[in-house]
C-alpha cells in the first residue's frame, strides 16, 4: 500500500464510527429515513441511473454507505470498496437495520482484486470529493475501467476543482494555483465538525487536487467515451461551481471498432 494511502486510512479510522452516529444518526434511525425514501436519499445523483433493479453498482470510497444503502433498498447488487473499518462498521449496521444484502470491501481502492472484480459492474459510482485522496488520476481511472462490464457505465461526481483556488464549499482546506501539482497535508473531510482540542488530534490526509483537464484527459486516456459532463452550484453560493458530474461508459469491443470503421470513413 502507497504510504499516502496509509496515512489516508489513518485518518479514516479516527473516531469515524462515532462521528456518523452523531451527524446521521444510529444504523436504526439512518435505516428508517432510507426506507422511507431511498431516491430522495439519493439526492441528483438518481438522475444519472437509468435503472436499479438488479443492476451491479461498485460504490467506490462509498464511506458509511449513505448512498450505497439506498441503492441497495432500491434493487441493486452493491460492493462498496472503503479504506475504512469504521465506516465499514456503521455501513453494515445500516444494512442489516435496513433488512438489506450490501457488500462491503475494506482496503485500498487501487488495490482492488480484478481478477475477482474485474469486468463486473455495471455502474462505477462515486461521489463527495474522493479524487483528491489519489495521487495519479490516470491510475485510478484505469482501476475503474478495469472494474466496469463491457457497456456498462462511470458515475464521477466530485468536488468541482474551482476549490483548488477559492474554498466555496467550505472545506478549509488549502487553496492553491489552478494549475497546482502540489500533494499537501490537510484535516479529513469532517474535521471542522469535531471539538478544537479532538481536531488538534486528528491525522492529517494526503491530498492532490486535480484540474477539469486533468480529470477528463485521465478518463479518456483510460479507454472511457465521455457521454457527459455537469457542472453543479456550490452548497451555499449559486453563482459559483461546487461540485461536477461526469459520466463516462466502457465501449465493448465491437462498438470501438464500429466507431474507428465510421472514424476512418468521415476522413475519407
Amino acid at each position: 500500500m502507497e504510504e499516502y494511502s496509509r496515512q489516508n486510512k489513518k485518518a479514516w479510522e479516527y473516531n469515524t464510527y462515532e462521528f456518523w452516529v452523531t451527524h446521521s444518526g444510529t444504523p436504526q434511525e439512518r435505516a428508517k429515513k432510507d426506507l422511507e425514501d431511498p431516491v430522495r436519499m439519493l439526492r441528483k445523483y438518481a438522475a444519472y441511473f437509468d435503472t436499479y433493479q438488479g443492476i451491479r453498482v461498485a460504490n467506490i470510497c462509498g464511506s458509511c454507505g449513505k448512498k450505497a444503502v439506498p441503492l441497495a433498498i432500491l434493487g441493486a447488487d452493491v460492493t462498496v470498496f472503503d479504506i475504512s473499518e469504521q465506516n465499514r462498521r456503521y455501513a453494515m449496521e445500516v444494512a442489516e437495520a435496513a433488512g438489506i444484502e450490501l457488500t462491503y470491501v475494506v482496503g485500498d481502492v487501487l488495490d482492488i482484486d480484478l481478477e475477482k472484480y474485474g469486468n463486473r459492474f455495471d455502474v462505477v459510482f462515486m461521489e463527495g470529493g474522493i479524487l483528491s485522496y489519489f495521487h495519479d488520476i490516470d491510475q485510478f481511472m484505469r482501476k475503474m475501467h478495469s472494474l466496469l462490464k463491457p457497456g456498462g457505465k462511470m458515475i464521477c461526481s466530485d468536488f468541482h476543482p474551482f476549490i483548488k483556488i477559492a474554498d466555496v464549499l467550505n472545506l478549509e482546506l488549502p487553496t492553491m494555483s489552478y494549475f497546482s501539482t502540489d500533494v499537501f497535508e490537510g484535516e479529513m473531510a469532517h474535521a471542522r465538525f469535531f471539538r478544537e482540542e479532538i481536531r488538534r488530534q486528528m491525522p492529517k490526509c494526503s491530498y492532490r487536487k486535480y484540474t477539469v483537464s486533468e480529470i477528463i484527459n485521465g478518463a479518456i486516456g483510460s479507454g472511457f467515451f465521455l457521454t457527459r459532463f455537469d457542472e453543479h452550484p456550490a452548497w451555499e453560493n449559486d453563482r459559483v461551481p461546487g461540485e461536477f458530474t461526469l459520466i463516462a461508459e466502457k465501449r465493448s469491443e465491437e462498438e470501438k471498432q464500429w466507431r474507428n470503421i465510421r472514424s476512418r470513413r468521415s476522413v475519407w
